[in-house]
């Protein structure tokens, strides 16, 4: 599997979830492998890749293209969970209102436009494997987030109308593809006050990037064949 934005949080779950199952992963981001990581493949299937870049993009499908080809290899599943979200002053959320052009540009690239690219690029890898896409949007997308910027929470619901898309254009050639919701989960890179949101979940607590990874490790398998163009919500119901 190719997966975008695999260097924390849920991406760095679902490394683990998936190398756990006895899957290859391709992990893709922006920054170099970590030396300190232990992971023994990491450094061999690690592509650091600027997907706020067009150009950088198409490299690295031509990048994954390669691979594929030299090993033989199929690409059973595509998860694109790369996402930014700019913050204003002291961390603070930009409305529509404050958000500069270039922002809005720049986080549309990479948590819109570089999910489409990959899945269009390596068409024909996804068909030939009969594989998944996975696109990780948010409980952002369909509602004013305390937290979220604008710009951020325009491009989860723009991702999760692809999704749609991409599931009706992409199912005749046996490829499925869904999105996952993530709601509050408990990473490192949660805002500040984030915790005060707990009284609003129904199960009143956060979640785990565990949860979120076996979620997309369902999409990717044959336990779920007949699922295509859904949005499954992991929130503990805040969404309700």
């Amino acid at each position: 599997m190719l997966l975008t934005g695999a260097s924390r949080g849920i991406g760095h779950a679902t490394v683990k979830r998936f190398s756990a199952a006895g899957w290859r992963v391709i992990t893709a981001s922006r920054h170099a492998f970590p030396e300190n990581c232990p992971w023994e493949m990491g450094p061999e299937d690690h592509l650091q890749v600027d997907l706020s870049d067009s150009e950088d993009t198409r490299r690295a499908i031509e990048d994954v293209k390669s691979r594929l080809e030299v090993e033989g290899s199929q690409l059973h599943a595509l998860v694109n969970n790369a996402g930014i979200s700019p913050k204003g002053p002291g961390g603070s959320r930009l409305s529509a209102i404050e958000t500069a052009h270039r922002d809005w540009l720049h986080v549309f690239q990479v948590n819109f436009f570089a999910s489409i690219m990959l899945a269009r690029g390596l068409c024909e890898e996804l068909t030939r494997a009969k594989g998944s896409v996975v696109n990780v949007t948010s409980i952002a997308g369909s509602r004013v987030h305390p937290f979220a910027g604008a710009a951020y929470s325009t491009s989860k619901a723009a991702l999760a109308a692809l999704t749609r898309e991409m599931a009706a254009d992409f199912g005749p050639l046996g490829v499925r593809v869904n999105a996952i919701s993530p709601g509050e989960i408990d990473t490192s890179i949660l805002s500040p006050g984030t915790e005060r949101l707990v009284e609003q979940i129904p199960q009143r607590r956060l979640g785990t990037p565990d949860e979120v990874a076996k979620a997309i490790y369902f999409l990717c398998t044959d336990m779920s064949s007949y699922v295509n163009g859904a949005e499954l919500h992991i929130n503990g119901g805040q969404h309700v």
